[in-house]
Parts: C-alpha cells; structure tokens; sequence
C-alpha cells in the first residue's frame, strides 16, 4: 500500500513529471494520475512551481504520486497560445513578479510591459520592473529609459536598471529578492538567466545568443523552475515569453489594472464609462492634460479592444 508523505513544494515542472522539495529540503520526482488532470482543468499545466502538494510514495518508494493541490495564496496565468482558449499558469504563491526586459538586442515593446503589469494588477501580485543590458544604452536610449523609469516609478512600480555584464543595479537587485518568492520573467533574450547568474553565481544557468535573423532572444529555460538564493527567498526562473495575451479581463475592469485610471474611478460622468469616447470621463481629460500617459492609454485601448493581441 502506498504511504503518504508530508507536502511539498513543487519546484520544477517538465509536463509529466514534477519535482517536488519536502520539509527536510529533499527532492522526490512525483507524477499526476490521468483522473486528476482532467477534473475540471482548463490550464495546460494543472500543477505549476510554487504549488504545495500531498503525496503518496509509490512502491519503489523512489517517487511519489501527487494527490492533492493545497489552496492557492495567488497565481498568475497567460493565454497557452494566440488560438488556444487555455491558459497557462506562470507561477503560484510567489511573493513578487519580476519582468526583465530590454531596450536593445531584443527590444521589449511598451504593450509588453503594460499587459504584463495589468496582470499582475489583476491577480493582485506586486510587480518590479527591472530594465537589463544598460552597457549596451546610448545617450538618446540613456534619456529614453530614465524618462520611463520616471513614469512607472510615480505609479508606484519598483523600477531597476541592470547590467548582467557591469554589475550595475545587481546589489539594489539583490535586495528586491532577498528573503521573497519571485516570478523571473520576460523575453527570450533579455538576459535573465544572465542577470540571475550575476545575482547567485553558482545556479550557473545557460544564457543564450541572441538570433542575428530576428534579433530575438533563444530560449534556454526550457521549464520553469524554482532555486533557492544564498541571501534568502526563491526565485522562480521562467522560459522567456514571446507572447503575453491578457486572460479573463471583463472590459469594464481593464482600467481598474492600470493604477493612473483606477484612481479616478467614481469622477467620470458615467459610472460605465469605459474611457474611450464618453463626455466627462476624467481618464480622457487627464490623458489630454498629460497627466496620464498617452503610450499607457493606448495599451489600455490596445488591451480594451483586442485580448488576444500579442507583442
């Protein structure tokens, strides 16, 4: 008969197989019957890294069968694919999300970002947005990335700019994911498992080149994983995301995820105004006024109009 085993955390997800660390820091490889995969699963992953589990020891007593999912903290997902009507779960129970992107070899688009941060918003998931490869910025790029730095930083957001290859913000890093979970995440190419390498030398993570055709990152994380830092807390390194399609936003509340907006809900003249062409919405007289960004209010159209837009 086989015997339980204390829960554990899943640290590393291949699809069939899940890599699970128990209380005593030991990792058993565990799988998930048929039946539990389809009980009302609509994600591709029914299991992600973050997730505590119970287990049963199978009879080699070398691995386990995972029998029961505890209830989520938080979690955040993406659409699988631009057709598929599936999501994807990043992560759960994660303390903080981190997007690395890149202003140069790859270029991250604004829409990126904004859809990414509106996630997180939307899912209730603190964000910091760290901005990678600042050796390779020019002066017009320098200006440029400060500017935006700015913008996200009167919003709220924690902003960072690093370089993997100077050390430059690794230190103020560090100390965004000291004692914390965090999602890594970002494109192919922007350099992350650089930076992470850069961070905690000895998790010596396979960074990757960037496509001369495209200009696109490689993907080297071929699954999300979890790794524990020297300086306390986890991060969670994810495979680099092409796309990012938004899930389940309802249009009405698409601009409760963008901060600038949800602090002038109840001042517009209706009260379901969507901030597009209504008379006295306070959202288009701000943006007119400059006091809302028009690249933001355009990912917010973007997002409005089109949830299956990707970068």
């Amino acid at each position: 008969m086989d015997l339980e085993v204390n829960s554990g955390i899943v640290v590393k997800s291949t699809g069939s197989w899940y890599a699970v660390r128990l209380l005593d820091g030991s990792i058993i490889q565990a799988r998930i019957k048929g039946k539990f995969r389809l009980e009302g699963i609509k994600h591709t992953n029914p299991i992600a890294v973050g997730d505590e589990v119970s287990m049963q020891l199978e009879t080699d007593n070398q691995s386990a069968v995972i029998t029961h999912i505890h209830p989520r903290k938080n979690y955040i997902i993406r659409k699988a694919s631009n057709l598929s009507k599936q999501t994807h779960i990043l992560a759960s129970n994660i303390d903080q999300a981190i997007l690395v992107v890149s202003f140069v070899q790859p270029q991250t688009s604004l829409g990126f970002i904004d859809r990414f941060l509106a996630t997180a918003e939307a899912y209730h998931i603190p964000a910091v947005l760290v901005i990678n490869k600042a050796d390779l910025h020019d002066t017009n790029l320098q200006t440029y990335t400060y500017d935006l730095m700015d913008l996200y930083s009167q919003l709220g957001y924690s902003t960072i700019l690093c370089s993997a290859q100077t050390g430059i913000g690794i230190g103020d890093l560090k100390k965004q994911l000291a004692n914390k979970t965090s999602l890594i995440s970002g494109h192919s190419g922007v350099g992350k498992s650089a930076l992470l390498n850069a961070i905690e030398p000895s998790l010596d993570l396979k960074t990757g080149s960037i496509s001369t055709y495209s200009n696109k990152g490689k993907h080297t994380t071929t699954f999300a994983e979890m790794f524990p830092l020297s300086f306390g807390g986890y991060i969670i390194d994810t495979p680099g995301i092409k796309e990012l399609g938004v899930v389940d936003f309802e249009p009405a509340l698409v601009s409760h995820y963008f901060r600038e907006m949800k602090a002038l809900i109840g001042k517009c003249k209706f009260n379901n105004c969507i901030h597009e062409k209504e008379p006295g919405c306070a959202v288009l007289e701000a943006v007119h006024k400059g006091e809302i960004s028009l690249d933001r209010y355009n990912n917010y159209l973007n997002i409005l109009h089109n949830e299956d837009l990707f970068a």
